[in-house]
């Protein structure tokens, strides 16, 4: 079994990247706003942070940037935020599932070009990424980076020069890819957000005052006393322009029932206070732990989650089952998301940094733990093993998503099928490997019930996926 529990292998899943864009259009600087924005998405990427910002009465070409490896309390202070000025921006939080973990490859994108500045923050991954870096080098790209970004950039880009709006430009651009993108773009007077026809990755508009925002989640204009306005839907370019318009080109959307949003986000990438095309992802999540009571009932004195993910269901899971729901683990909040933090290399003993067990709450009781996954095992592997260290007489693990079958190829860094525990292995065989004296997943037929019947994607459990996944890895590097 050593051969799962590598230390160099991390048994998390990753989300890529949080976006943020805003236009004032009193005319006053955003750098702050963008700022405390970027706090509230940082769970979507702890990899590096970025903000670039510009004067839509200043001069076409004149964007100021910051942008770094680290956390955004890292990235920024309060002097290098003063030297930001500008009434329009966008900022980024980024986790790598495609391309390398360096400072040339942080958001935002920023390009100049004969039109004037492009400024570009991207959720998602593009299966088509390779072809059209292929397709731009060949007539003349120069890449700078290895993230599909720069080549969305490019290619908006060159659609300007013969399109008669920036607008007309980013759609014509979103014609040409293919997979997951939640876009926000600065252009010299205007603020587009554009989301893929699947709506894999979630963007929200919101205002404050004479200001538009455009952002992932709905928690980032909680956060900054904005009003939510609406989900930019599947298929949706939006924009923002000097008048205080907000205008919309549907010409990319396709039927509802070929949408196909990402399962994940209501089941842990997400906040929990946020919401996703109308749905809750507190109450999907509750949901899914009131659906494992259903169907996977044990006989319990107490029901825990692991922090933070699995609180929530275990929560539903409680309230269904009528078995007491408590706090077993203590979290040490400055250690980082292990979910997001990339190269950790010593996986096993960061379990015990991030977590401890209070032993008082669970000796001598039958426990039931839910978590929101199981990627290799060895993360669940301890934890059953500290829950049994600390006295439990028994621990049940409960998971509120379906075993991991297939690989992700549109921003979730799950990994190649050979590395899945549940692809080689039973649910009884996984069970024996952490030691749990029970296990039971949700149900795949479950997932729409828990999102009110949305259409979802479900390739990495299913194999079934909306978009033709590529013929070569992408969610790499692209240097050979």
């Amino acid at each position: 079994m050593e051969k799962y529990f590598e230390k160099n292998a991390s048994d998390s899943l990753h989300e890529e990247c949080g976006v943020f864009g805003i236009y004032d259009l009193d005319g006053e600087d955003v750098a702050g706003t963008i700022y405390y924005g970027l706090f509230a998405l940082q769970h979507r990427g702890q990899e590096s942070a970025g903000i670039a910002v510009s004067d839509t009465n200043g001069p076409k070409n004149n964007v100021s940037v910051i942008k770094d490896m680290g956390l955004v309390n890292e990235v920024f202070s309060k002097d290098n935020l003063s030297t930001l000025h500008g009434d329009i921006g966008v900022g980024h939080v980024r986790y790598s599932t495609a391309g390398e973990s360096t400072r040339e490859n942080a958001q935002p994108m920023v390009i100049n070009y004969v039109k004037g500045t492009l400024g570009l923050a991207h959720n998602g991954n593009l299966v088509n990424a390779n072809e059209l870096r292929q397709y731009l080098s060949e007539t003349g790209a120069i890449f700078q980076s290895t993230i599909d970004t720069e080549p969305i950039a490019y290619l908006i880009a060159r659609e300007r020069l013969h399109s008669a709006t920036v607008e007309q430009a980013v759609n014509n651009a979103c014609d040409k890819l293919q997979g997951a993108f939640s876009l926000v773009v600065m252009s010299p007077r205007k603020l587009i957000a554009a989301r893929d026809p699947h709506g894999f990755k979630p963007l929200v508009i919101g205002k404050r005052g004479r200001s538009y925002i455009f952002t992932s989640e709905t928690a980032a204009l909680d956060t900054i006393g904005a009003e939510f306005v609406r989900d930019v839907r599947p298929g949706e370019t939006v924009w923002v322009t000097p008048d205080g318009e907000l205008h919309s080109d549907m010409s990319r959307a396709i039927p509802e029932e070929k949408q196909a949003r990402c399962i994940f986000e209501y089941i842990y990438f997400a906040r929990l206070d946020s919401y996703i095309d109308g749905r809750s992802v507190y109450d999907a999540r509750i949901k899914a732990g009131r659906f494992l009571a259903q169907d996977s009932p044990v006989d319990a004195d107490l029901v825990v989650g692991v922090p933070e993910s699995g609180n929530a269901a275990a929560m539903g899971y409680a309230l269904e089952s009528g078995i007491p729901y408590g706090t077993a683990f203590v979290k040490n909040s400055y250690v980082g998301r292990t979910f997001i933090k990339p190269g950790q290399k010593s996986r096993e003993s960061s379990v015990r940094v991030k977590l401890n067990v209070l032993r008082e709450a669970v000796k001598g009781k039958r426990v039931i733990m839910i978590d929101d996954s199981i990627v290799r095992g060895t993360t669940s592997d301890r934890i059953v093993g500290m829950l049994k260290e600390a006295g439990a007489s028994e621990v049940h693990v409960r998971i509120s998503s379906p075993p991991f079958l297939w690989p992700c190829y549109f921003g979730t860094d799950i990994p190649v099928r050979e590395q899945l525990i549940a692809y080689n292995h039973s649910i009884d065989e996984i069970r024996k490997i952490i030691g749990a004296d029970t296990l039971a997943y949700l149900s795949i037929d479950r997932l729409r019930e828990m999102v009110d019947g949305l259409s979802i994607c479900d390739g990495c459990f299913t194999g079934k996926y909306p978009v033709k996944p590529p013929e070569e890895d992408i969610r790499g590097s692209y240097e050979k």
